[in-house]
Parts: C-alpha cells; sequence; structure tokens
C-alpha cells in the first residue's frame, strides 16, 4: 500500500472527477469506491447510498477523490506536477500539449503554456474542478523523478517557511531524502533573496515539491487536499498525530489535523477500509458511528465497535 495518499475533497463530484482524469491520462484505473450509509450521510450532508470515496490511480500514483460537501474549494496553493521527459517518452512534447487540451476545457491559465527560462515546454493550469495541475517539459539531464509530484506553494503568513516546513518532513517521514534546491537570487521582486524558488523531497517514497512566493495570494493551504498517512500501528498513528499536531497544529475528527504550516494531513489506520466494508451492514454502521465521534483514532476502538 501506497504509505502516503494525496486527498482530493469535492462537493459531490468525486466520481465525475475521476472519470475524467481517467479520460485526460494515459495511464490510469479506479482501485476502489465506498458509499455513504445512513449514519456518515446525516453527518456530511451527503445522500445516504452516494459515493463517499474513490481509490484511484493516475501514471502509478494513488489518490483518493472524497465526496465531503462545499466546505472546502481547490486553490493553487496545492498543485501537481505532471513531468513530461524526453529522455523516457519520444512523444512528451505532444503529450504534454494533448493533456494540456484536455485539463483545459472548462479550466483556467494561470500561467501560459510557453518556453520559460526553467523549461522549453511549460504551463499552469486549473482544471473545470478547480485542481491546479504543472505541466512541465522536464531536464533529461536530471534526476529521474516520477510522473507526477504533488506541489506546495507557501504564501501569505508561511511564505518563507518552505525550507523550514521541508526539513521538518524530512525528519518526521523515513525514507527521507531531499533532491534539488533552487533559492531566489537577489532582485527577484517581492521574493526574498535566500528564499525558496524550488525544491523537492522525498518522504515515505512520495515525492513532493515545495516553493515560496511572496507575491499578493488570495489563497492559503486549506483541507480541499490533504495527505493520507497509512498506518500499521497504534503507535504510528500516535507518532504522527503527536507531533503534527504540536507547536501549533490543530487537530480536528475522524484522524483529520492541520500542522503548524497549515497542510492538512489524515492520519488513519491500513484496516480501516476493511473495517467498514463487507456484507455485515450493522458492523460498517457501528465502526462508522465510532469513526464520527474521534479526533485521533484508536484502532482498538474501532475493532470494539
Amino acid at each position: 500500500m501506497q504509505k502516503i495518499t494525496p486527498c482530493l475533497w469535492f462537493d459531490n463530484q468525486a466520481e465525475e472527477a475521476v472519470n475524467f482524469y481517467l479520460s485526460a491520462f494515459a495511464k490510469g484505473k479506479i482501485i476502489s469506491s465506498s458509499r455513504y450509509d445512513e449514519t456518515a450521510a446525516k453527518t456530511s450532508g451527503q445522500p445516504a447510498g452516494s459515493v463517499m470515496t474513490m481509490i484511484f490511480e493516475l501514471n502509478d500514483l494513488r489518490f483518493m477523490a472524497l465526496n465531503g460537501g462545499p466546505h472546502f474549494k481547490f486553490n493553487p496553493s496545492v498543485s501537481f506536477f505532471i513531468n513530461f521527459d524526453p529522455s523516457r517518452d519520444q512523444k512528451a512534447k505532444e503529450n504534454l500539449d494533448n493533456l494540456w487540451d484536455k485539463l483545459a476545457d472548462g479550466g483556467k491559465v494561470l500561467m501560459a503554456l510557453d518556453s520559460y527560462p526553467f523549461s522549453k515546454r511549460y504551463g499552469w493550469i486549473q482544471d473545470k474542478y478547480g485542481l491546479s495541475w504543472q505541466l512541465i517539459l522536464s531536464d533529461p539531464g536530471g534526476d529521474e523523478r516520477p510522473v507526477i509530484v504533488p506541489s506546495l506553494l507557501f504564501v501569505k503568513s508561511v511564505c518563507g517557511l518552505a525550507e523550514e516546513a521541508t526539513d521538518y518532513y524530512l525528519s518526521l517521514f523515513k525514507d527521507s531524502k531531499r533532491g534539488i534546491t533552487a533559492r531566489y537570487p537577489a532582485g527577484m521582486e517581492s521574493d526574498k533573496e535566500g528564499t525558496i524558488m524550488y525544491t523537492d523531497l522525498m518522504i515515505e517514497n512520495l515525492w513532493l515539491a515545495a516553493m515560496d512566493s511572496a507575491g499578493e495570494h488570495n489563497f492559503a493551504f486549506n483541507e480541499a487536499v490533504s495527505f493520507v498517512v497509512n498506518c500499521d500501528t497504534q503507535e504510528e498513528i500516535d507518532y504522527y498525530w503527536d507531533n503534527l499536531t504540536s507547536s501549533g497544529g490543530q487537530e480536528s475528527m475522524c484522524g483529520w489535523l492541520k500542522d503548524k504550516y497549515g497542510i492538512s494531513w489524515q492520519i488513519v489506520p491500513s484496516m480501516l477500509g476493511e473495517l467498514m466494508s463487507g456484507t455485515d451492514a450493522a458492523k460498517s454502521k457501528r465502526v462508522m458511528q465510532a469513526l464520527m465521534q474521534m479526533q485521533k483514532i484508536s484502532i482498538s476502538d474501532l475493532e470494539n465497535a
């Protein structure tokens, strides 16, 4: 199982959006789905029997799509790099342009698809659901990266903290390493010299990118994109929960939290899907009722339920 999974919060369009992404990307599949029972439906405001979550893959990265209601909206503070590497794909530029055209249908261009100093072909776009993608023709001389890399943009009160935050994640998660780092030079408009223009890192085999931006932005990190950490033991849940909520983090319900930088995480047991699935509807209902009452998740309490 992928240790850390990006979770995408939709109002009620999760199934529609997943099907759209599967049609747009060259490689993808649906892994599983779950539906709201009466208990969860009452809490969420979603119709009983409607899709609650869908687990799917795009280019070998596993995602979760969640129908959670109109509470949170995507914004460019979290986006997804799509790397097109000519050394691995002779049609990289053509495939980049094709995906751009599909994502642009009903979407909004944030940076035009063009040549830039850092790439011969790059563009930043919000699709019709509001989710942001950065399509880039990668440098074939650089180290290999996955096709899809989640990216964090540190703005407003957390601008200038990208390095501190990524150092923290490297210290917290296992199987971690930093990749490249590029800093703002002097004279780069409003950005402070030495802050992070771009860095990437791997935590638990998931590559992430991070950037500072001191420009005027009308968005910030929120729960629309969160990161699900699948934990095998209660000790692991306690470790991540206690660390990520310390020094200014915020606890929420059902395993959700925000760390001190505003990034949202879900700290959940790996067995959660197993406990909530199966043919025993009464058992699933009891597990859901117990889960809805928890902040930090207790595996033993779920098992007892």
